[in-house]
């Protein structure tokens, strides 16, 4: 019978190039505003240091916080986010200084896991002591006797310093995901 039968077309080899050869540069993705050594990231940086900060002092302004475990975390949580966030915006301000860019994928990867860890610690801190104000505020009706006002305020600049980690842990990440 007829068969088909493949037929073999001779293929040329491809040309051979000299490994010194000049390649053209890579092309990098574009600095977002947010990212380690931008204005913006800076910006999120003085964002999430001050609210730190802030959770830190009011906390701290009462005499009674470290009675609840919750408190005394949030208290160092804020300690923590308030040291990180500090050291890397004094590094994005010597990075706009001098010009250089922040993309060390080494660099990336040290600021994501940071910024993981410390966004973690500080989000947890500020539940755990929305959860104790809520039950000496409602449940058990003994503002009276507590700085109910105080532990709120303190509690809601934790979750603002939250937010303002979230953006920063998340451009991180994306641009080591982007490599």
């Amino acid at each position: 019978m007829f068969s088909s039968r493949p037929s073999v077309h001779p293929v040329e080899a491809p040309p051979v190039t000299d490994v010194t050869e000049n390649h053209p540069p890579r092309v990098r993705m574009k600095d977002i505003q947010g990212m380690p050594g931008t204005s913006g990231g800076l910006a999120l940086r003085f964002f999430q240091f001050m609210f730190a900060v802030a959770a830190l002092g009011v906390m701290v302004s009462t005499d009674d916080f470290s009675s609840v475990t919750s408190f005394r975390y949030l208290v160092a949580a804020a300690i923590l986010q308030s040291l990180w966030s500090l050291s890397l915006a004094l590094l994005d301000v010597y990075a706009l200084l001098v010009k250089r860019s922040l993309r060390n994928p080494l660099v990336n990867v040290l600021f994501a896991i940071g910024d993981g860890i410390t966004s973690t610690l500080i989000f947890a801190a500020a539940c755990a002591s929305a959860g104790i104000t809520v039950l000496i505020g409602n449940d058990l009706n003994i503002c009276s006797v507590n700085h109910c006002t105080t532990f709120e305020t303190a509690t809601a600049m934790a979750f603002i310093s939250w937010f303002a980690v979230s953006p920063s842990f998340l451009l991180n990440f994306w641009s080591l995901a982007s490599r």
